[in-house]
């Protein structure tokens, strides 16, 4: 991992849907506040990785980052340009290094095309090669996430589930991008399979220094494969610190809970720790609360967290938190 260079910077992102009435004439009644002032940095080379509960903004993240939604405010640097200046035609530039793995790999493949020719399409849309070079650069694809080439002429009915994902891997590899958005890669593969992906995604990170951003909701696989992790909680970024120090000691009590649900494989050390349990539900993205978001479920809410937000603050060296409890 690169430590110096940062190839991607998110500077107060904020992503809103707006809600709509009438069939005619739609006016706007409200917005979805998917992502709300986020601010980090990805260096070259390391996996950050985002974790939070269903509906959080994870997925709304990553797809804003490459631009698939455009941001209602806030900056995405890569490599020092802002992508949010860039026009839609002049991101086509950008597309061939900035990739994105989908979740479900059941429906990111289209059923009508062969193997080879989804593989292929963006070399075509780029315009790389001739028929027989990309038909050659896929079989290689192939191959690289551990296919057979000969399969290139089936159907992705024809594949299971783990093999389906490491067509949509090899399709993200195809232009040999420098930085991926991996969006819950592993959320819809039998765990046995899951294992696999991730060392896939691990090897071929080595073999052409990539940059991940991995979203996942399993705490233990990004432990795993991230080297710094995120925590994100209705909109926000909540906690974000190397793994390590994260997972050994969370400093924001959203942070402190989701932590707590990981099993210990230790029967002993299990049985003494303590489990911590948050009361209500997660409160709507289109009325947040005020203050700190997390205050109507925090076991230690004092009154500032209702009335103010927290700032978003670096409390130990590279270890940042937006809570006004932390010292």
């Amino acid at each position: 991992m690169n430590e110096e260079k940062v190839l991607i910077k998110v500077d107060n992102l904020t992503k809103h849907f707006p809600i709509t009435r009438g069939i005619i004439f739609q006016k706007e009644v409200g917005a979805v506040q998917a992502v709300d002032k986020i601010s980090f940095e990805i260096r070259e080379g390391e996996t950050l990785g985002l974790v939070g509960e269903s509906g959080c903004g994870k997925s709304t993240t990553g797809r804003t980052i490459l631009q698939l939604h455009r941001a209602t405010s806030g900056k995405v640097f890569y490599n020092g340009k802002d992508l949010t200046e860039v026009s839609d035609y002049k991101m086509r530039e950008y597309r061939r290094d900035l990739q994105i793995i989908f979740q479900d790999p059941y429906a990111s493949l289209n059923p009508r095309m062969t193997v080879g020719s989804i593989i292929a399409e963006p070399l075509e849309v780029h315009r790389i090669g001739n028929k027989k070079e990309r038909r050659e650069r896929v079989k290689e694809l192939l191959a690289l996430v551990g296919l057979n080439p000969y399969f290139i002429s089936r159907y992705p009915h024809e594949f299971s589930g783990g093999q389906r994902q490491r067509i949509g891997i090899a399709r993200a590899l195809a232009l040999n991008p420098k930085f991926i958005v991996c969006d819950e890669p592993i959320a819809a593969l039998d765990v046995s399979i899951q294992a696999q992906v991730v060392n896939l995604l691990e090897e071929l990170q080595e073999e052409f220094n990539l940059t991940y951003l991995f979203i996942a909701h399993d705490l233990s696989m990004v432990r795993h494969i991230a080297d710094r992790t995120a925590v994100m909680y209705l909109g926000k970024i909540v906690e974000l610190a190397d793994r390590d120090e994260l997972y050994g000691e969370p400093l924001h009590p959203y942070a402190q809970a989701l932590l707590s649900a990981i099993p210990i494989p230790d029967p002993a050390r299990e049985r003494a720790r303590k489990r911590i349990i948050l009361e209500g539900d997660v409160p709507s993205s289109s009325n947040p609360p005020s203050g700190c978001r997390f205050h109507p479920r925090c076991p230690i809410a004092k009154d500032i967290c209702k009335e103010k937000e927290p700032e978003w603050r670096e409390a130990r060296d590279g270890h940042w938190v937006a809570c006004h409890l932390v010292d």
